[in-house]
């Protein structure tokens, strides 16, 4: 066995990369705004946020398409999945969702000099707006060679380029602060991520046994996929689409309720605190996830309860440090944060923890599941925390209109412990079928 097999064979190798490419990418997020907000007027920065918005927007977009092919392409790897012919995966399928990609990075990227060219972005910098769009919907394309590297045993392959790429991106975002053309760092960052994105293609290209027609057969690819999963890709995409509105309703529903600015820095902070946890529980459910699908696939029920027990076990681990430093710091952290312009007292922080357990567990549920391409059992488990996401705001303001920010967070953290009960009956349903 190579050196590079083994590494791909340790789950705790895997955990500890992942979780490291998890704190580069925390650090490349802080170094974008540390570096842009001294290099750009203030005006220009505003502007700047927005395109940065825009860019998440366009790459959430892809609905967990990437995610259907992981499932199809890991069942295909492991041997357990149907006929080409009888609707089980096809090469060309990864030129179909290639191809969609491209067309989703030239859509925004048309938006944007749309944008541009109208003044409704409004920049005296086009070229660097522009660069930098580019280079953060490259994430669109590295998500596919993710998502293919880890489906045929590639996950260390993945983490080492990725880390390599972001450890090179941000040293060209610092080298701005030296002195470094921003336009110039940018088109670097672009062709760094580019060649990194290019090689895990390529050995996706080398592993599958593809071919140059695989990528090109649009027409094939494309009727398999009409023919056969059309149906799982509504269901990720209303899956996605769910959950994108129920954790971002709440800013909106509370801005709706009161003018008062506290509730909606406490929000904040708890959806900080919620990324981040959740962040660190996909790195190690990740780094599980070849041993779980294998499980699976191959109908080994004991060992897949172990391994689920193993990774619920391992997040619930993440999530008390969390607690432990929140409950200890949290009020310092809030001061901090927001520069003292509101405060933080024990009930909200008790709530939030409540909440980050019950996201835990929910979190470590839909990696799972939808690694095992389960997108319409997600759906469905999905709707009430989308209902209960949008109400709580409103009846808050009904129920506790003298406390609306705590009757605000207790709904929430209700809505949030309710949905993580379905995920567990769920998970225990996937364990003992």
């Amino acid at each position: 066995m190579s050196r590079l097999a083994r590494l791909e064979g340790s789950a705790r190798v895997l955990a500890l990369v992942k979780l490291a490419n998890v704190g580069l990418v925390l650090v490349w997020g802080f170094a974008v705004t540390f570096v842009f907000v001294r290099v750009l007027p203030i005006a220009e920065f505003q502007a700047f946020l927005l395109l940065v918005a825009f860019g998440n927007f366009t790459i959430s977009a892809e609905f967990g398409l990437t995610s259907i092919i992981y499932a199809r392409l890991r069942r295909h790897w492991l041997g357990r999945g149907e006929e080409a012919d009888d609707g089980g995966f096809r090469l060309e399928e990864m030129g179909v969702l290639f191809l969609f990609l491209v067309l989703l990075v030239a859509g925004g990227t048309l938006i944007l000099l749309v944008a541009l060219a109208m003044n409704w972005l409004a920049t005296a910098m086009p070229l660097l707006f522009l660069l930098f769009f580019l280079s953060a919907c490259l994430n669109l394309p590295a998500l596919l060679a993710k998502r293919a590297l880890a489906a045929v045993d590639g996950n260390f392959l993945w983490e080492a380029l990725d880390c390599a790429r972001r450890v090179l991106t941000i040293m060209l975002l610092l080298a701005i602060l030296a002195g470094l053309d921003p336009r110039l760092s940018v088109a670097l960052q672009l062709v760094a991520s580019a060649v990194m994105i290019g090689i895990a293609i390529g050995h996706v290209h080398r592993r599958l046994g593809m071919r140059a027609h695989h990528w090109l057969s649009v027409r094939v690819g494309g009727g398999h996929v009409r023919r056969h999963y059309l149906r799982d890709i509504g269901a990720s995409a209303a899956f996605t689409l769910s959950d994108i509105i129920a954790y971002n309703a709440p800013y909106f529903t509370i801005a709706a309720a009161t003018s008062d600015a506290r509730p909606m820095l406490v929000f904040d902070f708890f959806f900080k605190m919620a990324r981040a946890l959740s962040m660190l529980v996909r790195a190690l459910v990740e780094a599980a996830l070849p041993r779980i699908t294998r499980a699976y696939h191959a109908g080994d029920r004991p060992r897949l309860r172990q391994l689920l027990g193993r990774a619920l076990g391992a997040a619930m681990l993440f999530a008390l440090a969390l607690a432990a430093v929140l409950w200890g710091a949290g009020d310092r952290l809030f001061m901090i944060l927001f520069d003292g312009q509101a405060s933080i007292d024990r009930a909200d922080i008790g709530l939030i923890l409540l909440a980050l357990a019950a996201l835990t567990v929910i979190s470590v549920s839909v990696y799972v599941q939808a690694a095992l391409g389960r997108f319409a059992h997600l759906l469905a488990r999905s709707l009430p925390f989308l209902v209960g996401s949008l109400v709580s705001a409103p009846l808050a303001l009904l129920v506790f209109p003298r406390r609306f920010d705590l009757g605000f967070l207790t709904l929430y953290a209700l809505t949030l412990l309710a949905v993580a009960a379905l995920h567990l009956l769920s998970l225990r349903k996937l364990a003992r079928a």
